[in-house]
């Protein structure tokens, strides 16, 4: 057992810092450990800490409890780094960033504007780690982790782990077909956001066969029982679409995105997505982001009424994420086999070294150790991870060089832009949105973009 200093970076994204800390105090091997919340939103970084010291308390978990205002305090002497902060991700600037994009002629902000200030956040903390406590491992959970991860892992020394859980949508298709998850086998490579299920077992036997007669059988039943509570997008005529033009099934996020022409508009988004839309719609938003406010209420007391346990609320089961299980794998040598992202290095073919992609991994005191899968069928590569590719290079360039014409070419490329002046229009109002708190964090954008020497319209 080994205790270590485990770095929360923007802790104030409470429903998922809970989430962390029930992990780490269910987590024996770990006692001793600290845990330090760092955030720039005081009201949130007290519930925080207030709610995981009571939580240590109602299971009796030997941990200890911190917290700041300040990054470079929090990364003095950190083993591991946490980073859950985004800018734009923020769901009320979100809201307020899609609403602009609609009154410019873009559905649902499908702008092609990428996420430049949570890009900078990220290289900013890593560059604070490289600094501060190169030693330690960055597990970055924040969006986008596809390009951050590779951002982070090329501009710095210091050791990078993107995770995401949508790869657990394997557990959600095995589970509906009538299969039990925990005897499938699977296999999900592929960048993140685009991932593609290669392998599918079940006790042994292929189970594409099982899938493709529940498809057949029960897919229309399926949607139409469905078409009230909601469809999941794991399961929408999106996915099945996109796994009949790739011949893999698509896990996780994958189906949320897949095509431009599964996001014109409300009306198209209800074909492939069921009744609604599905979340990424502005109605789908809005009940998401009022179900965050009841949990944060719950959490608010919780931290500090005195006759409300958080046991009581959030029970006392692990979460299915994976930052703490491969923190104890890293130091107490407990193998654990997980979905990562990580710089490629030859893991899957046809993708650049550099790259970061997400795979299977062997997690023990040996490291984070990705496991080399077998290549991707050539359609996915040429219409999915390839464009993806070039579209995350677009944007590193962008971000790194300051030209203004990279970030207008983003918003051009939308399939949503009808005119150059509808684009111009459209990114200047993005550079100049009011910003929020969050955007405390990053200096003025105009301070670093600007236009070529050239450029005179």
């Amino acid at each position: 057992m080994s205790a270590v200093k485990v770095t929360i970076i923007g802790a104030g994204s409470v429903v998922f810092s809970l989430g962390l800390v029930k992990d780490l105090c269910l987590t024996g091997d770990l006692k001793g450990s600290e845990v330090c919340f760092m955030d720039i939103n005081e009201e949130r970084l007290d519930v925080i800490t207030r709610l995981a010291q009571r939580y240590a308390e109602d299971l009796g978990s030997d941990l200890r409890f911190t917290s700041t205002l300040d990054r470079a305090e929090s990364l003095q002497d950190a083993d591991f780094v946490i980073n859950t902060a985004t800018i734009t991700h923020n769901e009320y600037f979100m809201k307020r960033r899609r609403e602009m994009a609609a009154e410019h002629g873009y559905f649902y902000g499908h702008t092609g504007m990428p996420e430049y200030h949570n890009l900078q956040l990220m290289l900013d903390v890593a560059k604070d780690v490289e600094r501060i406590c190169p030693e330690a491992w960055i597990l970055q959970a924040g969006n986008p982790v596809f390009s951050g991860t590779t951002l982070m892992g090329r501009e710095t020394e210091v050791k990078v782990c993107g995770l995401c859980h949508g790869h657990y949508g394997y557990h959600h298709v095995a589970k509906t077909i009538g299969l039990d998850p925990d005897k499938v086998t699977w296999q999900a490579p592929g960048l993140n956001h685009n991932i593609w299920l290669t392998h599918f077992f079940y006790e042994g036997q292929d189970a594409y066969p099982v899938l493709d007669r529940w498809i057949e059988e029960n897919i229309q039943q399926y949607w139409e029982d469905h078409k009230t509570s909601g469809i999941s997008a794991q399961l929408s005529p999106s996915a099945i679409m996109q796994y009949k033009l790739y011949g893999l099934f698509p896990i996780g996020d994958t189906p949320r995105s897949g095509g431009w022409w599964f996001h014109t508009d409300l009306e198209t988004r209800a074909r492939w997505y069921g009744a609604g839309g599905g979340g990424d719609t502005p109605e789908g938003r809005d009940r998401i982001l009022k179900g965050k406010e009841e949990k944060y209420a719950k959490m608010k007391a919780a931290a500090y009424d005195v006759d409300v346990r958080p046991v009581t609320l959030f029970g006392d089961q692990k979460t299915r994420e994976q930052h703490i299980p491969i923190i104890d794998a890293l130091v107490n040598n407990n193998e654990y086999r997980a979905q990562v992202n990580v710089m490629n290095n030859g893991a899957l073919a046809g993708v650049p070294d550099d790259v970061a992609v997400e795979v299977p991994a062997l997690v023990n005191q040996v490291g984070i150790q990705p496991l080399r899968v077998e290549p991707l069928p050539n359609k996915i590569l040429l219409e999915c991870i390839y464009p993806s590719w070039l579209r995350m290079e677009q944007t590193l360039e962008a971000l790194l060089s300051g030209d203004k014409s990279m970030m207008l070419y983003g918003v051009l490329e939308s399939h949503q832009t009808r005119s150059f002046d509808q684009a111009m229009e459209m990114l200047e109002a993005l550079v100049d949105i009011e910003p929020n708190e969050p955007m405390a964090y990053i200096e003025d954008i105009h301070d670093h973009y600007g236009w070529p020497d050239n450029w005179d319209l």
